[in-house]
């Protein structure tokens, strides 16, 4: 089961792109928020994971630059 877990966060964050900075930010946290409710559950708190998870994506998503190909 951790294995289908961690191959779907993986598949989210590669699907994940944004042009903007607001995008990025949207898309991180909500990334964030699934992987960190993941991990969170395994320790018995889905809820506190996934709010951390989601500020930490959401502000990795804000700073980080677009890929340009």
């Amino acid at each position: 089961m951790p294995r289908r877990i961690l191959a779907a966060i993986a598949l989210l964050m590669l699907a994940g792109c944004g042009q903007t900075p607001g995008g990025r930010a949207v898309t991180g946290g909500l990334m964030g928020a699934g992987a960190g409710a993941a991990i969170g559950s395994f320790s018995g708190n889905a809820g506190a994971g996934a709010l951390i998870g989601a500020g930490v994506g959401a502000v990795g998503g804000a700073v980080t630059a677009p890929r340009n190909p």
